[in-house]
């Protein structure tokens, strides 16, 4: 993760302001997918149940609307695309100035080297 520049934070375990968010979802996950299509369908194996996961998680985020902080009754993937260019932008600079920054650097390296 530290490649790509993303950074590891660690929440606290039961505690509703740091964590409330990911055990939300995962009550959703429980009530809504593993609990009604566990009375529907008898699972073989574990890719069954990830293919069908994987399709309701879709369904979750682009064909349900959300009230939640971001979404304003829009699906969480919209908010996502119409900020899309924002992130590219934020990339591309993040980019340029450790392109600019590496540059300088091996130019410095190198002056020392030939004195």
């Amino acid at each position: 993760m530290a490649i790509v520049g993303i950074n590891h934070a660690q929440t606290k375990a039961k505690h509703l302001q740091t964590y409330g968010i990911y055990d939300r979802f995962h009550r959703t996950i429980q009530d809504a997918f593993y609990s009604m299509d566990s009375r529907k369908k008898l699972y073989r194996n574990l890719e069954e149940l990830q293919t069908d996961l994987d399709l309701w998680i879709q369904v979750y985020h682009q064909g349900r609307i959300h009230l939640g902080k971001y979404c304003f009754g829009r699906t969480p993937y919209q908010p996502l695309q119409e900020s899309k260019h924002l992130a590219k932008i934020k990339m591309f600079d993040t980019l340029f100035h450790e392109e600019v920054g590496t540059k300088i650097s091996n130019n410095i390296q190198l002056a020392q080297v030939v004195r």
